[in-house]
Protein backbone atom coordinates (compact mmCIF):
# COMPACT_ATOMS: atom_id res chain seq x y z
CA UNK A 1 0.00 0.00 0.00
CA UNK A 2 1.83 3.71 -0.93
CA UNK A 3 1.20 6.40 1.55
CA UNK A 4 -1.68 8.09 -0.54
CA UNK A 5 -3.91 5.08 -0.04
CA UNK A 6 -3.49 4.92 3.16
CA UNK A 7 -3.91 8.07 3.61
CA UNK A 8 -6.97 7.99 2.10
CA UNK A 9 -8.01 4.60 4.13
CA UNK A 10 -7.25 6.62 7.31
CA UNK A 11 -9.94 9.60 6.01
CA UNK A 12 -12.30 7.18 5.31
CA UNK A 13 -12.42 5.93 8.93
CA UNK A 14 -11.85 8.92 9.94
CA UNK A 15 -15.14 9.36 7.95
CA UNK A 16 -17.00 6.67 9.32
CA UNK A 17 -15.97 7.39 13.11
CA UNK A 18 -17.51 10.31 12.73
CA UNK A 19 -20.50 9.35 11.43
CA UNK A 20 -21.09 7.00 14.24
CA UNK A 21 -20.18 9.74 16.82
CA UNK A 22 -23.08 11.83 14.43
CA UNK A 23 -25.71 8.68 15.06
CA UNK A 24 -24.89 8.61 18.47
CA UNK A 25 -24.99 11.69 19.77
CA UNK A 26 -29.00 11.92 18.14
CA UNK A 27 -30.05 9.01 20.30
CA UNK A 28 -31.97 10.00 23.39
CA UNK A 29 -29.60 8.69 25.36
CA UNK A 30 -26.36 8.95 23.96
CA UNK A 31 -23.34 6.60 25.46
CA UNK A 32 -21.50 9.20 26.36
CA UNK A 33 -17.93 6.78 27.20
CA UNK A 34 -18.60 5.29 23.73
CA UNK A 35 -18.59 9.17 22.11
CA UNK A 36 -15.50 10.05 24.24
CA UNK A 37 -13.34 6.66 23.00
CA UNK A 38 -14.23 7.69 19.26
CA UNK A 39 -13.49 10.81 19.37
CA UNK A 40 -9.92 9.50 21.21
CA UNK A 41 -9.75 7.27 17.60
CA UNK A 42 -10.61 10.09 15.77
CA UNK A 43 -8.27 12.47 16.51
CA UNK A 44 -5.42 9.50 16.68
CA UNK A 45 -6.13 9.01 12.77
CA UNK A 46 -5.77 12.31 12.56
CA UNK A 47 -2.70 12.97 14.41
CA UNK A 48 -1.17 9.99 11.95
CA UNK A 49 -2.50 11.12 8.80
CA UNK A 50 -0.74 14.56 9.28
CA UNK A 51 2.15 12.94 10.57
CA UNK A 52 2.40 10.50 7.06
CA UNK A 53 1.85 13.81 5.17
CA UNK A 54 4.26 16.14 6.50
CA UNK A 55 6.84 13.30 6.37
Amino acid sequence: MNLESHVESLNAKHAEIDDVIAREELRPCPDTLRIAQLKKQKLRLKEEMTRLVRH
